[in-house]
């Protein structure tokens, strides 16, 4: 199925998503949409589209260039549906590393923070995606054609799965059975969209949930969950909302005395401090 197809496709699925909840909401009387929070997504959005339109060819070729340098060719290894399968869960497995890092190091928090910058958890929220997030991932997934997956099916399978991580953005579904042991569903991402203290840094996976198990950043949603960030930005606008933790860096650094902590601006923890 070629890109095309998938958006073509998946947005209709989306949008009717968003309307199914906004009615089932305001029906119940829930209050899960907020006008000026769903607003403030589709801002973030329409950047996020625009660095992905503007650099996307240019990611694409310079996968499909490391291509020729493959340790192995997946597609001559394996049948068609194992090499998607396989590719599934490879997308996966480097996505978790890639998530987990963005909130870990603090010039790529800069860059993922912004989906977590909502107080509120519905389908919009998914739509709150980083504008340079595109860029951020080439170091990680790479990998993939050097390994020896075929960029255009690597390309498709993660715009699937990432249309798999909007629905996991709800209120409105529950807890899913068994399913919860395997994949992430709405309960386990609304854990990693908490500012609780028992849930931050929790749930990084996208569609697998077995990498938190193996890795032990597993929560369950057992208490409230309080959506947002620490110090959340309280603002609307979608601008000052992506380039706002671009600015606690550069003045953390005009603070930061030292060369380390001038260094650790960027690539220390989110919540870590320069020496006063």
């Amino acid at each position: 199925m070629a890109n095309f197809e998938i958006y073509k496709y998946g947005v209709p699925i989306v949008l009717c998503l968003i309307l199914a909840e906004v009615i089932y909401s305001s029906a119940k009387g829930l209050g899960y949409y907020k006008l000026k929070d769903s607003l403030a997504g589709y801002g973030l959005l329409a950047g996020n589209i625009l660095v992905n339109f503007s650099t996307k060819g240019s990611i694409l070729f310079f996968y499909i260039y490391l291509y020729q340098f493959k340790f192995l060719t997946i597609n001559d290894l394996f049948s068609p549906l194992l090499v998607w399968v396989l590719t599934f869960i490879t997308i996966d497995f480097i996505y978790y590393w890639y998530h987990r890092c963005s909130h870990r190091i603090r010039f790529l928090w800069a860059v993922h923070m912004n989906h977590h910058s909502s107080e509120e958890m519905n389908f919009s929220v998914a739509l709150r995606q980083a504008w340079f997030g595109p860029i951020t991932k080439i170091p990680f997934f790479m990998l993939m054609p050097l390994i020896g997956f075929d960029p255009i099916i690597t390309a498709a399978a993660g715009i699937i799965s990432t249309l798999w991580g909007v629905l996991s953005h709800t209120q409105w579904i529950k807890r899913l059975g068994p399913l919860e042991y395997l994949f992430v569903t709405p309960s386990s991402h609304r854990v990693h969209h908490g500012s609780n203290e028992e849930y931050i840094d929790k749930n990084y996976g996208n569609l697998l949930i077995i990498w938190d198990r193996i890795f032990g950043t597993f929560a369950d949603e057992k208490d409230t969950v309080v959506y947002g960030i620490r110090d959340n930005v309280k603002t609307f606008n979608p601008i000052k909302i992506t380039f706002q933790f671009w600015v606690t860096m550069y003045r953390d650094y005009k603070r930061a005395k030292s060369f380390k902590d001038k260094i650790l601006c960027f690539v220390g923890r989110p919540e870590w401090k320069p020496d006063q």
